[in-house]
């Protein structure tokens, strides 16, 4: 009888669905994490409760991450990256430069509101000083500026340059987190668009 070796590639079929596996593995660590954490406070989550929240064993766990705040640093991460996609379509859909700007600027602002009211204050602090917080609001001074510099002339200020405007945009829109409702957000987006137009003459 002759023996039939096994392949040397694992199939591409057999690769995706470890990979997928994986995924959702992942997932749920990294939402588990959260709830746990918004719940009971940074300092009352052990490893050993999200292995069991999630169903997971610790081993398992701690090979997908070593720490509880590295869990919570990921899912930032990915809440951000959501966050940066979603303001990417925006800026990129049908319309005029300004209404486009004015669409993200709208989207922004609510997701700075909606964001105060999940997590903790301990939270914020925790991850609000890593690097990619950093990072995630250059993409954003950058996406502002793209959408600025496309602006029509005439309808936008040109005694400021383009860069400034944008830090501008991202710095007052950051006090929506403060505001008590959706119309108080809404009049502040309109500020902050009154304050990009050209001074009277």
């Amino acid at each position: 009888m002759v023996a039939i070796p096994y392949a040397l590639v694992v199939p591409k079929l057999w690769n995706t669905t470890i990979e997928a596996h994986r995924q959702t593995v992942r997932d749920a660590i990294l939402e588990t994490t959260w709830a746990l954490v918004s719940k009971h406070g940074l300092m009352s989550v052990t490893m050993t409760q999200i292995a069991e929240k999630a169903g997971i064993g610790r081993a398992t766990l701690y090979k997908y991450f070593p720490d509880v705040e590295s869990i919570l640093t990921a899912q930032h991460e990915r809440h951000v990256a959501s966050h940066l996609a979603h303001l990417t379509e925006l800026r990129d859909q049908p319309g005029t430069a300004g209404e486009r700007l004015e669409a993200v600027l709208q989207r922004y602002a609510i997701m700075c509101h909606y964001r105060q009211r999940h997590g903790t204050e301990e939270l914020a602090a925790l991850l609000h000083r890593n690097e990619h917080v950093a990072n995630a609001q250059q993409q954003l001074i950058d996406l502002f500026r793209d959408l600025l510099t496309e602006v029509a002339a005439g309808e936008l200020r040109d005694d400021v340059a383009p860069d400034e405007l944008a830090s501008y945009c991202l710095h007052a829109l950051t006090a929506a987190s403060s505001m008590p409702s959706d119309a108080a957000v809404n009049r502040l987006v309109a500020v902050t668009l009154a304050g990009l137009r050209p001074p009277p003459s």
